[in-house]
């Protein structure tokens, strides 16, 4: 008898839902349901987006479901209190009104003492930071939490019933150590002035219990909950990252992950040392500003994905001067969260649409290959690149990107990665192993030896540094 697992993405945009056939890992159906834009957003929204779309991948109707399991957007803040509502709105990662929080928390203790501590430097995306800005500034609020859980946790809490999280979400809180996967009470006392309720912290392949009624299938036991994933971990799971590659992503954020079966850790903060999926750890890099930089770019240029593609590959190959920082919404890395785009180098010669679409096509590209340099200089193995997300499907990024990295890039079949690592873990929860899925590359992008992307990351780079300097 055939059986199938379902793996759901609840990204910052959407939430994804997947049917996977459990034997061959084929996609058997597929849903989306927008979330709305913005920073912070009722958590409610994501349980409806996941209604609409488990209705509309036709999980009801199926009688084969043995696992699901939850992928989301990392860090956020969800805290309700004894009955279960929330008592603010949940805050999400690219939310920065925490900076103030997290900038002090760094000048409290130094940067060596949160690696030691929790493997991680605060920035405005954990949750303990919102947490601090939150006692600050919506006292009454703050006073009223009882639990604080992370977004694939609130899910997963209403798929199964049980107060769960996993290791690769728990690590991006700011008070859990991944390495001894031990959560830190006393941080929490000291930034939130209380400790409140905390998810059980599951192993990578344990479940968290069943499906409750509401959502079952027309017949058959009840299918296992697994523990859920951050997105990026997920990623990796979805992917089988194996040591030595380097995962890039391009969707509304950029990261740069690796998979290490040692924890990492970055002495100058800038690398997260988080968990992966499968017991192993994550050091990862992340950046606001990604795919974004380019939709924003080619909607001021009154262009279409087409236009802007054609426009960016047919201008001179350095940007003819132009060069771009694409903070457009702060930045993580590098750490500057109040930071703004820039633009340098305008003249009446370079000004010119084409010059503008590639510049932003390049910023985005240098902006990646900073992360990758930084996971080098940390020692982490980078022997192979694997591109994916949304952004994976932009020509023009495409193009750039191998001569910006000095890199051969890997481009995998384009598929939900994030959910089908959440379905690979459901999975395995629901059998004790984990599946054997192929991942099949569609193609390798070599470095041409354009000069003029050479030309474009040393302006980048002398551009970032006189800004950086700027701002300290």
């Amino acid at each position: 008898m055939s059986a199938t697992v379902v793996g759901i993405d609840s990204s910052t945009q959407s939430c994804k839902v997947v049917v996977v056939d459990l034997e061959s890992g084929k996609v058997l159906s597929i849903a989306t349901a927008p979330h709305p834009d913005g920073t912070s957003v009722d958590p409610h929204v994501w349980l409806q987006a996941l209604k609409t779309a488990w209705r509309e991948a036709g999980v009801p109707e199926r009688g084969d479901v043995v696992g699901v399991s939850v992928a989301g957007q990392q860090h956020g803040m969800v805290a309700v209190d004894v009955q279960g509502a929330p008592v603010h709105d949940a805050l999400l990662w690219n939310d920065v009104r925490s900076a103030p929080q997290a900038a002090r928390m760094v000048s409290e203790h130094g940067v060596d003492w949160w690696m030691e501590t929790v493997n991680m430097a605060p920035v405005s995306s954990m949750t303990l930071a919102k947490l601090a800005w939150l006692r600050e500034n919506e006292p009454q609020a703050a006073a009223r939490v009882h639990r604080v859980m992370l977004p694939h946790d609130w899910l997963t809490l209403h798929l199964s019933g049980e107060f769960v999280t996993d290791r690769s979400d728990a690590s991006g809180t700011g008070y859990f150590h991944a390495t001894d996967n031990q959560y830190r009470p006393e941080l929490l006392q000291e930034y939130f002035g209380a400790v409140p309720e905390l998810p059980r912290v599951l192993a990578a392949h344990e479940p968290a219990g069943t499906l409750m009624p509401e959502w079952c299938g027309t017949g058959g036991t009840p299918a296992v909950v697994g523990a859920g994933a951050g997105d990026n971990a997920a990623a990796g799971l979805g992917l089988n990252l194996e040591p030595g590659e380097v995962a890039i992503s391009v969707g509304t954020s950029g990261t740069v992950f690796a998979c290490n079966a040692e924890p990492t850790i970055d002495r100058s903060g800038v690398t997260a040392g988080f968990a992966d999926a499968t017991g192993q750890h994550l050091p990862l890099l992340c950046t606001i500003n990604a795919a974004r930089v380019m939709t924003t770019t080619a909607a001021t240029l009154g262009a279409d994905l087409d236009e802007f593609t054609r426009l960016a590959t047919s201008g001179p190959s350095d940007a003819g001067g132009l060069t771009m920082l694409p903070y457009f919404d702060g930045e993580r890395t590098p750490n500057l969260p109040e930071a703004t785009g820039r633009l340098d180098g305008l003249t009446r010669a370079s000004f010119t649409r084409e010059n503008l679409a590639r510049s932003a096509v390049l910023a985005v590209a240098n902006s990646l290959a900073d992360c990758l340099d930084i996971l080098r200089d940390i020692h982490v193995d980078v022997e192979r690149v694997l591109l994916i997300g949304g952004g994976a499907k932009s020509d023009a990024l495409r193009s750039v990107l191998p001569d910006t990295l000095n890199l051969t890039v890997s481009v995998p079949r384009s598929a939900e990665y994030v959910a089908l690592g959440a379905a690979r873990q459901a999975a395995w929860a629901a059998t004790g192993r984990q599946p054997d899925w192929p991942r099949v590359i569609d193609s390798e992008l070599a470095p041409t030896g354009d000069t003029g992307v050479g030309e474009f990351r040393e302006r980048y780079g002398a551009l970032r540094r006189r800004y950086e300097k700027q701002l300290s």
